[in-house]
């Protein structure tokens, strides 16, 4: 695990225990399981929808980016404000709305259940 990885444990101490799992060549930053952040390049960028990323925006902070053959991808996640690095409080506010995004990007992509429900099949 990088430095960088185990300084944002410390980091985000008022918001509560992250885990990290490698991925891809950087890490994935999880809360109770969910995955509200990744680390590449020892840079830390946070989960965003579109509300919130208009306040990454707004202090010139851009998304996860990276190449896939002739085109750039631009990923839901944003490079965290600094401030973060050395305020516990704002941290949590921060880690807060990434999870919360993050929470809801899950539930929005589960598979629906066909529990409790007749399936025709066609003969």
């Amino acid at each position: 695990m990088s430095e960088f990885v185990e300084f944002l444990k410390e980091v985000f101490v008022e918001f509560g225990l992250i885990q990290a799992r490698k991925m891809f060549g950087g890490y994935g930053i999880y809360y109770k399981g969910t995955m509200f952040g990744l680390v590449a390049d020892d840079t830390l960028y946070l989960k965003a929808d579109k509300e919130i990323a208009k306040l990454f925006i707004a202090k010139g902070l851009g998304p996860f980016e990276y190449d896939k053959g002739d085109k750039v991808v631009k990923m839901s996640y944003y490079v965290a404000p600094d401030d973060i690095f050395d305020d516990p409080h704002e941290a949590a506010l921060w880690a807060q709305r990434s999870y919360d995004v993050a929470g809801q990007a899950k539930v929005s992509t589960k598979p629906k259940s066909t529990k409790g429900k007749k399936v025709s099949s066609k003969r």
